[in-house]
């Protein structure tokens, strides 16, 4: 196997495969022999960077969350100036993604349906990335309810909640169904109806 003097390569390679087999396989599905091969690295290398699975898992969390930070950016970089128009560019952005992606579906979703409850690592690490996306809707759905183009009798923390709940309960049916018409209904029905002032 290649080695390097890059300090950051071998992790950078490890999380790459990483995450890639736990978005097909699933956490307890993946095991360190798996990651260690799909990113061409000795075993032994990977408890050079990480003390555990779980904190490899950890890892992948919090670079999945700065990657949607990035993409979120991106997106809202060409965004229409109307508030609920920008979010329904964002959301279709989402779609789109979802759409042309090889593994669908969301790890931060994937993980907490199956980790949460007997990793109080990747548990804390994923309430911490569901607040931060909570909050960061809020933002735009509050500018939104400021223009008078969103209801004003809720919060927007708490609009954002249900929001964030019901998209990830639709990305889990879209795998299901292997269709992307529930993101497409759930953002639709919350943006159209349910949101509206």
């Amino acid at each position: 196997m290649a080695r390097t003097a890059d300090k950051t390569d071998i992790p950078r390679r490890l999380a790459e495969a990483g995450y890639t087999l736990f978005n097909q396989l699933g956490y307890n599905a993946t095991g360190i022999q798996q990651i260690t091969e799909a990113a061409g690295v000795p075993k032994g290398s990977f408890y050079n960077h990480f003390d555990s699975k779980e904190a490899f898992a950890a890892q992948i969390i919090r670079n999945y969350a700065v990657w949607m930070g990035r993409r979120w950016e991106a997106i809202m970089a060409d965004a229409p100036e109307d508030p609920l128009d920008a979010l329904r560019h964002l959301f279709n952005a989402f779609i789109a993604h979802h759409e042309q992606a090889s593994c669908p579906g969301c790890l931060v979703g994937n993980f907490a349906a199956e980790v949460s409850e007997t990793s109080d690592t990747c548990r804390t690490e994923l309430a911490h990335v569901m607040g931060q996306w909570r909050e960061r809707l809020a933002e735009l759905i509050e500018r939104a309810q400021q223009a008078g183009r969103i209801r004003t009798d809720l919060p927007a923390l708490t609009l954002s909640a249900f929001f964030w709940d019901s998209w990830e309960g639709a990305v889990l049916r879209m795998k299901v169904e292997h269709s992307a018409q529930p993101l497409k209904d759930a953002a639709s029905l919350m943006l159209d109806t349910f949101f509206r002032p």
